[in-house]
């Protein structure tokens, strides 16, 4: 692979513990979609985020119209992404907090000013600056090189979609080999891949060891070239990269 320049993050669960919570919020809409389309099925936010994980909510919008047989007008579907927006700002806005360890990396990244950064995400890209600005990460991102698959992009979209990950390095100027990107789910995994962006996974914001493993493996299933438990172990697993 060509040498190393740029490190594309995801941000929910990578950077900012936000999955959990903005779950939460979609739980509730999600619910009141299956209710008015006829399903008793009902969601809870940790279900949710078991099977839509690394999704943002027009995608798991789309997954549950596929798996109950119904369909929602245009119209409608962009009410409710906004609704949702809205709710989880509020959850976000007053109790995100860092993944553990991964501020501090971002510091020492931006003190050697060795790799351009970007963040990559799902997410609206509301959400994912409320996130940034709540947990004091947006200073070590420019501006414009924060994408977002529910916005930056002509047709909005989600992970595993790879036109994401495209679209950032069109806008950064780079090849794909010149980029590493961090990602938790598999969703994202396969989004970088697809892009044909070497991924180092994250499993650190998982609950428990043993969901760790498993998803230790799903990662690498998916095509990450190796994974890192925690933040610190960040520098030793970039290495590989640039080894490679």
């Amino acid at each position: 692979m060509g040498k190393i320049t740029h490190l594309l993050f995801d941000c929910d669960n990578t950077l900012v513990l936000s999955e959990e919570l903005a779950f939460e919020a979609c739980a509730d809409l999600a619910n009141e979609v299956l209710e008015k389309n006829g399903s008793s099925d009902r969601y809870t936010g940790p279900k949710l985020l078991v099977d839509f994980v690394g999704q943002n909510f027009r995608g798991m919008m789309v997954s549950l119209m596929k798996k109950y047989n119904f369909e929602i007008p245009q119209d409608e579907l962009d009410t409710y992404v906004r609704r949702e927006e809205d709710e989880v700002i509020k959850k976000l806005e007053a109790k995100a907090q860092p993944c553990v360890g991964v501020t501090e990396e971002l510091e020492k990244l931006t003190k050697s000013g060795k790799y351009g950064m970007a963040v990559v995400s799902s997410s609206a890209l509301r959400r994912v600056k409320a996130s940034l600005k709540k947990v004091d990460q947006a200073k070590y991102f420019p501006a414009d090189h924060i994408f977002s698959a529910a916005t930056s992009l002509e047709k909005p979209t989600s992970k595993p979609d790879p036109a994401i990950y495209l679209h950032s390095l069109k806008v950064i100027g780079k090849k794909a080999d010149e980029c590493v990107a961090i990602e938790d789910s598999k969703s994202g995994t396969l989004s970088a891949v697809r892009a044909g962006i070497p991924v180092l996974g994250y499993v650190g914001s998982y609950e428990g060891k043993e969901m760790q493993a498993n998803m230790e493996n799903v990662l690498i299933e998916n095509g990450a070239k190796v994974v890192m438990y925690h933040w610190s172990e960040f520098e030793d697993r970039l290495a590989e990269f640039e080894k490679a």
